[in-house]
Order: C-alpha cells, then structure tokens, then sequence
C-alpha cells in the first residue's frame, strides 16, 4: 500500500481538510483551521519524501514536476476521498499540499447557507461569482449549487477545473466535467468550446485571466448559467476586480455587458465554531436587483453597500452583519468576527484590551 494511502486514511478519519508534507520536518494536517503533526511519523528526509510522492502520480506527471518543481493534480482513493494535490520545491527540498475532497457532496440542506444561496440553483441565467480566500469553502458551496441543479433540472453541465474536484453523477442533468491540462489546454478554450457545446451551466473552476473572464461574462449575456470564482473579498471589490481586469479603453463596454449579464455575488469566509469543533461558512450576498445594473454601468460601486442594505428582504446581507448574527447567536467567537470584520470598531467590545 502507498505510504500517501495511509496519510490519506489518517486526513478521513480525523476530518482533516488539507494534508502537508514537507522535506525536514513531519507530515501535518490542518483540522478546524489549525496545522498539527501526524503521530507516529517523524521528520521526513527530501529523498524519502520525493519517493512517497512518486508514489500517486504517472510518469508523465513526475517528469513535469522535476522539470517545473510544480505539480496541481486531483487523486482519488476509492472508499475515502478525492484529494486535490499540488507538489512544489522550496528551500529545504520537495513539498507537498493534498486538499481533501469530500466523495459525497454536501447537499445545501446541510450546509445550513442562506436561502438566498438555495436560490441560485433556480436562476435560468447570468453570472454568479462565488468569491473569498483560498480554503474558505468555494468549491464546496458551489458543488452544492451545482448537485441541487443536478437534482432538480433537466440541463447540460460542463465543468472546467484545474484539476475536477467534485465528480458530479449524471442524474437529471448530463456532465461535461473537463480538467484543464488533461482534457484541455486551458480555461479560455474550453470555456469557448463550452458555447458550442449546447450547455445550460457552464463552471468555470478558476477566472484567472482577461480572456477568461471576457468569455464568462459573455456567456452569460448569450444566455448560460455562469458559475465562477475569485480570490476577491466582498462583493463590491469583486465587481472592481472585473472592471480592472480590462484594458481602460475597454471597461466602459464591459460595465454595460456586465450590468446586464450578472446575476449574484457571494462573498464567503470559513471561520471555525465558538466550541471549536467544525467551521462554518459567512456570506456577504449580493443580489441582481433593479438597481444594480446602473450602480455597475456608473462605476458606483460605493453604493452596492446601500443596495445590500435596501435588499434584506430579499436575502441579501452584508459580511460584518452576517458575522455579527453568528456572534449573538454564539455559533462565533466575538474576537474571530473581529479579525475578519470590515469595521474593527463594530467588534472592538469582544477583543480585550
């Protein structure tokens, strides 16, 4: 058995979200938010590592990583999970990051988000962007979105990803997952390709360039359900993030496009529990509504807190107010809503002096 099987076992049955394995030093795993070591392994030399690492991965795969010293690839251990790899070269020799993705994907119902994120499954088009730092639960929210679809609709899927994370079963809808590197050479030419190949909702794993983002937005306003995400906080410097990407004698165009074709902006945070057990994800929401497009064509983006604000009925919130909630309800500590509020001075009360 691969030694990486018996680390894998040991992420699934402590519920450990990401494996790390670093030459000179003992693997860790990260459980509710924190790193801690494996018992029973000691300090791993570069040369023994590297040899668990070739364990998992095809040759082609290891001769691009002693080429590159950079490796993304997904692996599936049958009866645990899915683990989305990513092995790298630092100073003290070869190094690893396994993600671990969940077999069975978490319905929406158990993920307890807002209705208003229930709600984006029934959307028949436009963008929705799901943003946030890296480990905050992008995939996972949007695996749900997409397994409700799966569900409940009748549509043609494709996914793009670098590398597939969740493996989606065809159910109502039929799947299209392709992972860029091994089905495709990129997220801009399969997305291209997505628009001739009769798709409802197209998943864009990553927006990372101006080509990219230039086709999401574009196939939205063609009438697709557009799925995506950023490494951006809150919705408003999402929207900026966007209009930015463009060259400047282009962004008025693409506030006019834009303000047609987006449909929804989800802001999320993954902040552990009061009583330290699990993590649970914060949203900030931001909805189409009859302003929005004006607001995003004028560049105001000031006022999509107002907008926000306006919308509650609707189910939209703001971050600081939905981290509040979760404070007085004591699901969240005063002080972690204070490290990831926007205004500190709101949660200054829970912080000691």
């Amino acid at each position: 058995m691969a030694r990486l099987h018996e680390l894998f076992r040991y992420c699934q049955d402590n519920g450990a979200s990401d494996l790390h394995l670093v030459a000179q030093l003992e693997p860790r795993v990260r459980r509710r938010g924190h790193l801690e070591a494996i018992p029973g392994w000691q300090v791993l030399g570069d040369a023994e590592l590297r040899a668990i690492l070739r364990e998992v991965v095809s040759d082609e795969q290891w001769q691009e990583y002693e080429r590159d010293g950079d490796l993304d690839f997904a692996y599936g251990l049958e009866g645990v999970a899915r683990f989305r790899g990513n092995y790298f070269v630092q100073e003290m020799g070869a190094s690893a990051v396994f993600r671990a993705i969940p077999q069975e994907i978490i319905p929406l119902e158990t993920l307890n988000l807002p209705l208003a994120i229930d709600r984006l499954a029934e959307l028949p088009r436009g963008l929705v962007l799901v943003t946030g730092p890296t480990g905050s639960g992008k995939s996972t929210t949007l695996a749900a979105i997409i397994d409700r679809i799966n569900r409940t609709h009748r549509k043609h899927v494709v996914t793009i990803e670098d590398p597939v994370e969740f493996v989606h079963q065809n159910r109502e809808c039929v799947f299209s997952q392709r992972e860029v590197g091994t089905d495709t050479d990129g997220f801009s030419g399969a997305l291209r390709g997505a628009l001739r190949e009769d798709a409802d909702v197209i998943l864009v794993g990553e927006m990372r360039d101006l080509e990219t983002i230039s086709l999401a937005i574009t196939a939205a306003e063609m009438g697709t359900l557009v799925f995506g995400t950023l490494h951006t906080n809150g919705t408003a410097n999402t929207i900026d993030r966007l209009i930015d990407a463009f060259p400047s004698d282009q962004q008025a165009q693409v506030r006019i496009t834009l303000s047609e074709s987006l449909a929804a902006v989800v802001s999320q945070l993954l902040l552990p529990t009061a009583d330290g057990t699990r993590r649970v994800a914060v949203n900030e929401i931001l909805l189409k509504t009859q302003g929005l497009p004006n607001v995003i064509r004028e560049g105001n983006t000031p006022m999509i807190r107002s907008l926000i604000q306006g919308g509650r009925g609707e189910g939209m919130q703001m971050m600081d107010d939905a981290l509040a909630a979760l404070v007085d309800e004591g699901v969240i500590t005063g002080r972690d809503a204070y490290l990831k509020a926007s205004e500190k001075a709101r949660f200054e009360q829970y912080v000691e002096p």
